[in-house]
C-alpha cells in the first residue's frame, strides 16, 4: 500500500515522549475511544498512539496495529511488553499492497491513520479496506501533516473517503495536522 515509506529512524522521533507536548495521544483520541472498543491503528509505527489507546480500551478491548515495516512492529511489541500492554495489542505486519485486515470485517469501532494516507498510492483501495473493517456506525480519524499535505491534497483525500461511503462527522483541530473524523 505504500508509495513512500517513513524511514525507521523517524519512528524513534515519532515515539519520543516530547512529542506529547505538541500532540498528546490521550487528548487527540480520548474523545473517540471507549472501554471495550476494538481500535485499528494504521501505520502504527512504534506505537505512539497504540499504547495509550491500549490503556483506554480496558479489559474488553484491543488495538490492532498495522505497519508494513518489520522494525516498527518489533519495536512496538517491545514497548507494549515493557508497558504491560501486550495482551491488548495485536501487531500485524501488512503487505505493501494491502492493510491485511480482511479478516476484521465489521469488527472495528474506531480506526486511526496519522500521517499515512499521503503515503498510499491507492487511496480508494485503502479507504475501502478500512470501511470494510469498521462496524456500522464506526469512525475513522485521519490526520495528515500540514507541512507535507496541502489543503487541496487533503480535500482530495476526504473526497476519496466520501466516494467509498464515509461521511464527514467533524474536522477536529490537531496541532500541525489537517484532520477529519469520518463515519461509516
Amino acid at each position: 500500500m505504500a508509495e513512500h515509506v517513513c524511514p525507521v529512524w523517524v519512528g524513534y522521533l515519532l515515539a519520543c515522549p516530547l512529542r506529547k507536548l505538541v500532540q498528546n495521544p490521550k487528548r487527540i483520541v480520548g474523545p473517540y475511544v471507549k472501554e471495550g472498543m476494538n481500535v485499528l491503528d494504521i501505520g502504527c509505527a512504534m506505537g505512539f498512539f497504540s499504547l495509550p489507546i491500549a490503556g483506554m480500551v480496558g479489559a474488553g478491548g484491543r488495538v490492532v496495529c498495522v505497519d508494513l515495516q518489520p522494525k516498527m512492529i518489533a519495536s512496538l511489541e517491545k514497548r507494549a511488553k515493557r508497558a504491560g500492554l501486550s495482551d491488548k495489542i495485536e501487531a500485524r505486519l501488512c503487505p505493501s499492497d494491502s492493510l491485511g485486515v480482511g479478516d476484521l470485517k465489521e469488527e472495528i469501532n474506531l480506526a486511526i491513520a496519522f500521517a499515512v494516507v499521503h503515503e498510499v498510492p491507492d487511496a480508494a483501495g485503502f479507504f475501502s479496506e478500512v470501511y470494510g473493517a469498521l462496524k456500522p456506525g464506526g469512525r475513522f480519524l485521519v490526520a495528515e501533516p500540514r507541512g507535507r499535505v496541502s489543503e487541496d491534497a487533503f480535500a482530495a483525500t476526504v473526497s476519496a473517503a466520501e466516494r467509498t461511503g464515509f461521511s464527514v462527522i467533524e474536522q477536529p483541530q490537531i496541532k500541525g495536522s489537517r484532520a477529519v473524523l469520518l463515519g461509516k
